[in-house]
């Protein structure tokens, strides 16, 4: 048994298992920090990602798949928006429904798109930087030998740590999920700042969800998620809402997400069913331990209702 191959391999399938976690997390930790509490990062995940990949196989396109699945996000953003935002719907009854929703919808639409067979994305996302790290035993090629796309998507988390700390929208976001009745007093609109990471939101969640599909699996199915979106939402958390503590994270919960691929070069003999069972045990584990500390927005999941001000939250 090659020791090197198989810690390449674990390290490897955990760096490119955890983009669609880091991102649908990023996204959530976004939308919490606004006071959005979106329980449908699932239902998100599923649309985006079947939607991603059907263009892309369709397409041709990896890129115009993404770009997909992306949109799909954003457009369940905009309908998550108008109804948690400008409807003051229960944030938590909406999240179930649009779960439920995107499940049930992409299951049809799958079903009627490709009957019993599975599809398979017939080209595969480039390696930009395969071979540039190869003097470097284990951390060269789990760097340099991933898929460009994970390159994005941590620039994309870089780029939301450095808008949520230094820029004038990232302090609103976070002032809106605080105190909303103390920030409309000196005239900043709660509903905008709150739509707007709506849409920013859900929007990563469909990226995430389509590149589950497109960049890591290759494939779709029903309910390909098994249920990545709840973890998101509980890495967000996790992460104290900040992107750059989600990202660690998500290379964790990655790793335990590519133990499969890992122990595939050992004679190691665990069964596929416990080991896609090890993620969730590790978010209800790390629950458990740091679940005390962790501080959310004073806010979350509560509508901005003018007529009920008291003068804060």
């Amino acid at each position: 048994m090659n020791v090197e191959a198989v810690i390449v391999a674990l390290l490897s399938a955990a760096f490119l298992g955890s983009v669609p976690l880091m991102l649908a997390a990023v996204g959530e930790a976004i939308g919490e920090r606004a006071g959005l509490l979106n329980l449908g990062v699932e239902g998100v995940m599923l649309a985006g990602g079947f939607t991603g990949f059907w263009v892309a196989l369709r397409g041709e396109s990896l890129v115009l798949g993404l770009c997909a699945g992306a949109l799909a996000g954003f457009l369940a953003g905009g309908l998550f928006g108008l109804l948690a935002v400008m409807a003051k719907a229960d944030q938590v009854m909406l999240g179930l429904g649009m779960t439920l929703a995107g499940g049930g919808i992409t299951g049809f639409l799958f079903r009627e798109s490709f009957g019993s067979d599975q599809p398979l994305l017939a080209s595969t996302m480039g390696r930009p930087l395969a071979g540039w790290g190869d003097s470097l035993p284990i951390v060269g090629p789990v760097l340099f030998g991933q898929p460009w796309f994970v390159y994005l998507a941590w620039g994309i988390v870089l780029g939301c740590e450095l808008m949520l700390r230094y820029t004038t929208f990232g302090l609103r976001v976070r002032s809106v999920g605080e105190a909303p009745f103390a920030v409309v007093t000196i005239g900043i609109s709660v509903d905008r700042i709150r739509f707007t990471a709506a849409l920013i939101a859900n929007t990563l969640a469909g990226l995430a969800g389509a590149a589950l599909t497109i960049v890591e699996l290759g494939f779709v199915r029903p309910g390909v998620t098994l249920g990545i979106g709840f973890i998101a939402i509980a890495l967000a958390m996790l992460g104290q809402l900040t992107p750059w503590r989600i990202a660690v994270a998500a290379v964790g919960f990655g790793m335990l997400r590519g133990l499969d691929a890992g122990l595939q070069l050992t004679s190691i003999d665990v069964r596929t069913e416990f080991l896609q069972m090890l993620p969730y045990i590790g978010v209800v584990v790390a629950l458990m331990v740091v679940g005390r500390n962790i501080r959310l927005p004073a806010a979350l999941g509560r509508a901005y209702v003018p007529e009920e001000s008291r003068g804060d939250v």
